[in-house]
């Protein structure tokens, strides 16, 4: 399994292709924050692990492995999001919150917390119910602290 920083560059890589149709390394860098010579370290190392073909001055494609692992790392992100959006997290913190934990979750809890949204998803009226424990919760702290 590749580690959390491959992981952030093959999740990055594989939303730059699919937004664009290509990733290039100055693209890569902006998205990630990272210094060019960086991606192109990283981009090397991935092309030896066969998660994506990097040839100098071309560009880079994603083989199979590589897509299939930057979809499913996608997937886990945009979950992540929206599972923290169900529970009430406010937008300002949720970004920043799927960054912190993303790496730090197995697979079956990623696979139990689809199983989660997908319950909350196919009833609005659960979410509401969820909203509105998330409320009356928030009024007694507020009471309960004067």
């Amino acid at each position: 399994m590749p580690t959390p920083s491959m992981e952030d560059y093959l999740e990055r890589i594989y939303m730059l292709i699919e937004e664009k149709g290509y990733a290039r390394g100055s693209d890569i860098a902006e998205a990630l924050e990272v210094h060019p010579s960086s991606v192109t370290k990283m981009v090397q190392k991935l092309d030896k692990l066969d998660y994506l073909v990097y040839e100098k001055y071309r560009g880079l494609i994603l083989t199979p492995k590589g897509k299939k692992i930057g979809k499913r790392l996608v997937y886990r992100h945009e979950l992540l999001e929206d599972f923290l959006n169900i529970i009430g997290v406010d937008e300002q913190y949720i970004y920043e919150d799927v960054e912190g934990i993303e790496h730090h979750l197995s697979w079956d809890a990623i696979d139990r917390i689809g199983d989660v949204v997908q319950y909350f998803q196919e009833d609005e009226e659960r979410i509401k119910h969820l909203r509105e424990i998330h409320r009356k919760n928030e009024e007694e702290e507020k009471s309960s602290s004067k």
